[in-house]
């Protein structure tokens, strides 16, 4: 029989929760990811809430879903025009770590850092989040309902889909989606109110820097791929948020 003590390890409720989903995932009629990536997300979801318990996990879910569902946004036309996600937006399991490696970093050293760093770091994995929410947001809504979209390098109108592109309302629909993730973080616990100002300001530049690497250089190295310049653009979301963090606490 377990003993209490085994039935509040936050490992083994990450476990059995996670193989519930993900089972009950593969029974749903709609997928959202491919069959590699729930095994991926489920490794994912017991390392989160291993280490950040519902809170952490909460985060993951909320990005997840609400990615997954602007993804979708105005599917049939962007699939028309050749700009729509691969697998009609499933997500594999390039996808679950380009989007969540360096969040799932930052939670695993929160296991073996002191309090001051255990905070930091939190806002860092929130940051990851953010940064992502705000990049597919933006990338997703630009492709479906931007008016006009610019090089980022030049500044010259160029179609819709094109990487390194950014218009008005995908930009302002990224800053947004930045900004209520933030705020539900911030609402159970995990940063403080400036936090949110962090992971906003975080997630801005470093979603304008992923545009720029893809105006620049994801077309010439092929080792380049969309994921690793998801890791990429997380690793500066979570960095610049941690580091103003960082600063203005001395």
């Amino acid at each position: 029989m377990l003993s209490s003590i085994e039935l509040s390890n936050p490992w083994l409720i990450g476990i059995a929760l996670n193989t519930i989903l993900v089972a009950i995932a593969f029974i749903l009629p709609k997928k959202l990811l491919t069959p590699a990536g729930y095994i991926h997300a489920w490794i994912l979801g017991v390392l989160i809430w291993g280490t950040l318990q519902w809170r952490g996990y909460l985060i993951v879910l909320f990005y997840f879903f609400v990615g997954s569902a602007v993804t979708r946004i105005g599917m049939e036309q962007k699939e028309k025009e050749g700009i729509a996600e691969k697998r009609s937006g499933q997500r594999g399991p390039e996808n679950v770590w380009g989007s969540a490696l360096i969040a799932a970093i930052c939670a695993i050293l929160t296991l073996w850092v002191d309090p001051f760093w255990q905070k930091l770091l939190i806002l860092g994995y929130v940051a990851n989040f953010s940064t992502k929410l705000a990049d597919t947001t933006a990338s997703e809504v630009g492709k479906a309902y931007g008016k006009r979209t610019f090089l980022i390098t030049t500044l010259q109108p160029v179609a819709r889909g094109t990487e390194g592109a950014v218009s008005l309302e995908g930009t302002l629909a990224g800053v947004a989606a930045s900004v209520v993730i933030a705020a539900l973080a911030w609402a159970m616990g995990l940063i403080d109110e400036i936090g949110i100002v962090w992971c906003v300001i975080a997630a801005f530049i470093a979603t304008n820097l992923e545009s720029l690497i893809g105006a620049t250089l994801q077309s010439k190295w092929d080792w380049l791929t969309n994921e690793l310049v998801n890791v990429i653009n997380t690793l500066i979301g979570a960095v610049v948020a941690i580091l103003l963090a960082y600063l203005i606490s001395f």
